[in-house]
């Protein structure tokens, strides 16, 4: 069942992920810039997450 959504939930949800894609995007191309291998984790575990949220975000927008 499609949930109902009004228009300011519909672009709030548009502004989420807008704002995490940009934020996947600049984790995965800073990640290639580290030398810390410990910091490089953390952004790789930012990158999963992020991904698995914009995922989430998708699914209510369609």
């Amino acid at each position: 069942m499609r949930e109902k959504l009004g228009v300011h939930e519909t672009l709030e949800l548009h502004e989420l992920l807008t704002f995490k894609s940009l934020c996947l995007t600049k984790a995965s191309v800073m990640q290639g810039l580290v030398s810390d291998e410990n910091l490089k984790e953390l952004m790789q575990q930012d990158v999963t997450m992020a991904t698995q949220q914009v995922e989430e975000l998708k699914k209510h927008l369609n």
